[in-house]
């Protein structure tokens, strides 16, 4: 079971993220590596940030599948991207495939592997 912790000591969150995660009784983890926009349906880099976003997301998704989990086991997710202005587009989008699920969430604006790559996505999830 996961549970989102926002203290009433902290600054309220938004309905994107919590502060923390709390999982009881769990008995399976998976750390999932970050993933990239590679490749699209045709072997390409999506041009845009969202298509990009939308693609890494699909892959996050694809990693927790295999291990019969999903959007609701996600506990922790990491992103870094290349740009502060890709910001709100990564919040639409994430809100997108998360509906109203909150896990503890960290963006970092950081250089990504690739200079075609956008973003990066790594994360935990707990079943």
């Amino acid at each position: 079971m996961i549970t989102q912790l926002d203290p009433p000591s902290l600054p309220a969150g938004n309905d994107t993220y919590t502060h923390g995660t709390l999982v009881t009784g769990a008995t399976r983890t998976v750390f999932v590596s970050g993933q990239v926009p590679w490749a699209d349906a045709e072997g390409k880099v999506p041009p845009t940030f969202t298509e990009q976003c939308r693609l890494t997301w699909r892959n996050v998704l694809a990693v927790l599948a295999e291990a019969d989990m999903g959007v609701t086991d996600l506990a922790k997710v990491t992103c870094y991207l290349a740009d502060r202005r890709y910001r709100q587009e990564f919040i639409d989008v994430r809100t997108e495939v998360l509906g109203g699920h909150r896990p503890a969430l960290t963006i970092i604006i950081t250089d990504i592997y690739s200079a075609d790559w956008l973003l990066e996505i790594e994360a935990v999830a707990m079943a």
